[in-house]
């Protein structure tokens, strides 16, 4: 009855070695394997929890890359470029720089020119002064005048005979008969008269006396033109007794100023429009009016020249009494040589220029707004465009400039992308259980069974870890990154590599943690095998044993029934004996 009871409290049918020596060493084995084996389950399921920090880690990564990838597509897409609006000038020829349109900063950094003038083969001619700067002085009397000593009285008495021609009128015969005892003064006033009943020449030209005896011929007023003196009389009156080849024939007058004829459009310069280059050029071009077609400036050397400054300017005709100075007159007509012509570039001129430009593709994009350059900032940079008037607005390659504001939505990206990428690395930073970081290239060691034969090492790819700098985001994206659509692309196929990364990542991740999870699940089926096995060979079938604990107390019952029986049956004997 005592070892059923025990069997019965202690559910063990062999409770030590005494019982059942071979039973119990066995199901001792069975039962000290399944203690180590239950001991790995807590290391199983600490490496489960582990990859499942890690995988949320990688989860939360990639959808952190799928935004930055939403962010850079967003900023592919935006095209709110800021732009200005430029009328063109008439390109002031005289510009050392010859117009320049200067562009710098934004995307494209170090200024670039880019010419507003243009230079071509044509019909249309140049033409070059004679005159090198300054222009001559204009004189109010540049005159033809006596170069030898006065007139005796006995030379004015003698026969005069001169012929006079001024500018474009006709030869005026002069000629006198000798006259006896005729004064130097007298023949001025017969030679005066003779000029003065010519129509042609009464009140242009004066005949007048110095010294007594010493004349000249001269301008009145604003005449001008050239005079020519002929006649056998001239070397006695105008010459010397060397002959006349000391003294030319033909000397021009001035009247104090330069006249001739661009295109037909007079113009004049005077002592004062004229008292240097410079000042001439600018007197010429104001009088040719903003809407010319050629304009004057400075030829190398220091020349007055003209030259086209549109592309349909035509033939150069310079006309008028002074045109001479610019070359030789035909038919009236002045116009210089054939050469390369300078003129100023239209707006679809520099459109194509500047589209085509390989340095400014993609930087700057021009367009014809409406007989206006339009020019579009493609970056996120302020861009600065130069040789903009100040005064007027209009691009005509002056000192002024403008700025044109960089893309601001492209701007904001960058910050929002660069914010993304920092949560990228706290989120790697942050997936940690107990202690182990997978995503920061921690080694996970999970033992699966109890000899240590069997284990996973759980790592990421070369114990790397998986942040921002190896995954290949930029460390700190610049706005000025977001300038190219090729740069976006680019940054978009380097977000594509990173996201593939993390992916793979995640899924071999994925198939440890299956690794781990089935070794947990068959180590668990591992111990029951073994505890059922154990106990097979050591547990007490419960019924059997209260069965014959029950039979033994019924036994024991009975026996003390039957003495209880027997002792009062003695008892009965004892009283009959009484």
């Amino acid at each position: 009855m005592a070892t059923a009871q025990n069997r019965l409290s202690t559910g063990n049918k062999v409770n030590s070695a005494l019982d059942n020596p071979s039973n119990w060493f066995t199901a001792k084995g069975l039962t000290n394997r399944s203690g180590d084996l239950n001991a790995l389950m807590d290391s199983m399921a600490n490496g489960i929890q582990t990859l499942k920090a890690a995988d949320n880690g990688l989860s939360a990564m990639t959808k952190t890359l799928e935004s930055m990838q939403s962010t850079l597509r967003q900023a592919r897409q935006d095209k709110s470029f800021n732009t200005e609006s430029l009328p063109l000038a008439k390109i002031d020829a005289n510009d050392p720089a010859l117009g320049k349109l200067t562009l710098s900063g934004g995307a494209v950094g170090t200024p670039l020119d880019i010419d507003l003038i243009k230079t071509a083969k044509g019909d249309s001619k140049v033409a070059t002064s004679s005159y090198a700067a300054p222009l001559p002085a204009a004189k109010a009397s540049y005159k033809a005048d006596s170069g030898m000593a006065a007139l005796t009285g006995a030379e004015a008495a003698a026969a005069v005979n001169l012929s006079l021609k001024f500018g474009d009128g006709p030869v005026l015969p002069i000629n006198i008969a000798s006259s006896p005892g005729r004064t130097t003064t007298e023949l001025r006033d017969e030679i005066q008269a003779i000029v003065d009943a010519s129509p042609d020449y009464a009140g242009k030209i004066a005949f007048k006396q110095g010294a007594p005896g010493a004349y000249s011929f001269e301008t009145i007023d604003t005449i001008d033109g050239e005079f020519v003196i002929g006649g056998t009389s001239h070397d006695r009156i105008f010459g010397d007794s060397a002959g006349p080849t000391q003294f030319p024939l033909s000397v021009t007058g001035s009247n104090g100023s330069h006249d001739f004829t661009i295109n037909g459009t007079k113009i004049k310069v005077d002592t004062t429009t004229g008292a240097d280059l410079d000042t001439a050029i600018a007197s010429i071009n104001s009088q040719l009016g903003e809407q010319r077609s050629f304009e004057a400036y400075r030829e190398p050397g220091g020349k007055l020249a003209l030259r086209a400054i549109v592309d349909d300017a035509g033939s150069l005709q310079i006309g008028g009494a002074d045109a001479k100075m610019f070359g030789t007159p035909t038919n009236g007509i002045v116009a210089g040589t054939n050469g390369d012509l300078t003129f100023a570039r239209s707006v679809d001129d520099l459109v194509t220029v500047i589209n085509t430009h390989a340095s400014l593709q993609g930087k700057v994009r021009a367009s014809n707004d409406k007989g206006k350059l339009r020019l579009e900032n493609q970056s996120t940079q302020d861009l600065t465009i130069g040789g903009k008037n100040s005064t007027t607005g209009k691009l005509d390659g002056t000192t002024g400039t403008s700025t044109v504001k960089g893309n601001a939505v492209r701007t904001g990206l960058a910050d929002q992308f660069n914010e993304l990428r920092d949560q990228l690395d706290k989120l790697a930073d942050d997936a940690s259980f107990n202690g182990i970081n997978l995503l920061r290239g921690d080694k996970l060691a999970v033992t699966f069974n109890e000899t240590g034969t069997s284990s996973i090492d759980i790592q990421t790819e070369n114990g790397d870890t998986i942040n921002s700098a190896n995954l290949g985001v930029p460390t700190s994206l610049e706005p000025k990154q977001l300038d190219s659509d090729v740069t976006i692309d680019q940054l978009l196929a380097d977000m594509k590599i990173a996201l593939n990364q993390v992916r793979s990542q995640a899924s071999t991740f994925g198939s440890n943690l299956s690794i781990v999870q089935n070794r947990q699940d068959f180590t668990k089926a591992m111990i029951d095998t073994l505890e059922n096995g154990a106990g097979n060979l050591t547990l007490a079938d419960m019924n059997e044993e209260a069965a014959n604990l029950l039979a033994l107390q019924t036994r024991q019952q009975l026996s003390s029934n039957s003495l209880s029986l027997a002792s009062q049956a003695d008892q009965s004997v004892l009283q009959l004996l009484r």
